[in-house]
């Protein structure tokens, strides 16, 4: 006597395509195994693209940028190379001058969320009204006598 064979098409899969398409993907930083360690300053809902830029040397800080759908750009996030800083406690510490400078520039101390995420404010917003600060005007005048050497050298 042979046995009824079901005229359905198995792959070989024994879970059920319902329980694939539910499945989300895990967030980056969330697993502790990655090269970076991610700090947060806005979050990613109001932005609709991503741009990675390298800040000091290649590799090592990188800042996220978000453009909004409003066409302006915001950072979203910061990467710091794990063997740039290290964590203590629940806070992040810089151990080269480039980690130290974005984590000193950030709004508030970054604190841990889960596994190499953390969440810092964004940089506090300078008015219109109060620009240019005192450290535009100084960077503004070196960056004059710079470019007035660089043409008598010439």
């Amino acid at each position: 006597m042979a046995t009824k064979r079901s005229m359905t098409k198995d792959n070989g899969s024994s879970r059920s395509s319902a329980t694939r398409s539910s499945r989300t993907r895990k967030k980056p930083g969330t697993g502790g195994k990655g090269q970076y360690y991610h700090i947060e300053v806005r979050s990613d809902g109001d932005f609709t693209t991503y741009r990675t830029q390298d800040v000091g040397s290649p590799g090592h800080v990188q800042r996220v940028a978000g453009k909004r759908a409003s066409g302006s750009w915001s950072t979203v996030k910061w990467l710091i190379d794990k063997g740039d800083a290290h964590v203590s406690g629940d806070t992040l510490v810089g151990d080269t001058q480039d980690a130290r400078e974005v984590l000193s520039k950030l709004g508030s101390k970054p604190v841990r969320i889960t596994g190499d995420r953390f969440q810092a404010g964004p940089r506090r917003n300078v008015p219109e009204r109060s620009k240019p600060t005192a450290a535009q005007h100084h960077a503004r005048r070196a960056n004059i006598k710079k470019a007035q050497a660089a043409r008598h050298q010439s």
